[in-house]
C-alpha cells in the first residue's frame, strides 16, 4: 500500500496563481525537459496518473505542460470504441482503477454518471489559462478531483460546476468561441502527434500512454540507454495478418 490515503480537496483552490510545485515551471523559460501531459477528466486513469506523477518522478528534473483534450475525439479519429462502450471492459476498468487507487493510497469515488460529457470541465481548465496557454497543476487538480473526489456526485451537476467556476475564477469565458476553438485545436494537435488515448505523456517526441507508463517515463528522464536505440527498433512496423474490412 502507498501509505495513508490522500485526501480529496474540493476547497482551498482559489484563483490566484500558486507557487510552482516540484516538476513545474514556465515553459518558455524552462531549461529542463518538458513533459506534455494530455488528459481528459472523464478518464480515471488520467486522474490516477496525475496524482502519481510527482511521486514516480521524484528527484528528476522536468517541467510539465498540462494539455486538456477530448478523449472521445481521439477515439473517433482512430476508429476506437471507448472502454465504457464495451460492457466487460467497462466493468474491468472500474474494478481495476478502484484497486489501483486503494493500492496507491489515492482517494477515488466514481461519479454518479459515467461516461459523462467532459466538455464543460475541459473548457473551464483552458479558460483558467491565458489565450494559447495551458492550465497549471492547481487548476488541473481541481478539475480532476471535482470528478473523482466528489463523493460519487454528478460531475456535471450545475450547482457543483458553478461552485468550481467560482473557486477557480477563470480569466476567460469558458463558453467563448476562443476557448472552444483552442480545445478543438488541441484535439487536432494531439492526433497529429500520434496521441490515441489518455493519459499520454509526451517527452522529446516519444509518447507514453497510460498510467502504467509512468515508470517508463522516469527511466527515459534518467537517460537509460535503451531509449537511444531500443525505442525505435521495438516500435518498427512488422509483417502480420490484418483484420478484414
Amino acid at each position: 500500500m502507498g501509505g495513508a490515503r490522500r485526501r480529496c480537496k474540493a476547497q482551498g483552490l482559489g484563483s490566484s496563481a500558486a507557487a510552482p510545485r516540484p516538476g513545474e515551471c514556465r515553459f518558455e523559460r524552462c531549461a529542463m525537459k518538458l513533459l506534455r501531459f494530455w488528459f481528459d477528466p472523464v478518464s480515471p486513469y488520467a486522474y490516477l496518473g496525475f496524482e502519481r506523477l510527482p511521486e514516480v518522478l521524484a528527484g528528476l528534473s522536468y517541467c510539465v505542460e498540462y494539455r486538456p483534450v477530448l478523449f472521445a475525439g481521439l477515439l473517433q479519429h482512430w476508429g476506437q470504441k471507448g472502454p465504457a462502450e464495451i460492457e466487460p471492459k467497462r466493468a474491468w476498468t472500474f474494478r481495476h482503477v478502484e484497486w489501483l487507487a486503494r493500492h496507491h493510497g489515492i482517494a477515488l469515488h466514481t461519479p454518479l454518471q459515467h461516461p459523462f460529457n467532459p466538455l464543460p470541465l475541459l473548457r473551464l481548465a483552458l479558460a483558467c489559462a491565458e489565450a494559447g496557454g495551458a492550465p497549471n497543476r492547481r487548476v488541473v487538480e481541481a478539475v480532476l478531483r471535482h470528478v473523482w473526489c466528489g463523493a460519487g456526485a454528478d460531475a456535471n451537476d450545475p450547482a457543483r460546476l458553478e461552485a468550481l467556476v467560482q473557486d477557480l475564477a477563470p480569466c476567460r469565458d469558458a463558453q467563448s468561441q476562443q476557448v472552444k476553438d483552442e480545445l478543438r485545436g488541441a484535439g487536432q494537435e494531439a492526433v497529429q502527434r500520434g496521441v490515441f488515448g489518455v493519459p499520454t505523456i509526451e517527452l522529446e517526441g516519444r509518447l507514453f500512454w497510460g498510467l502504467d507508463s509512468l515508470e517508463m517515463v522516469a527511466a527515459c528522464l534518467r537517460g537509460e540507454p535503451w531509449f537511444g536505440t531500443g525505442w525505435d527498433s521495438a516500435g518498427a512496423p512488422r509483417a502480420g495478418v490484418r483484420r478484414a474490412g
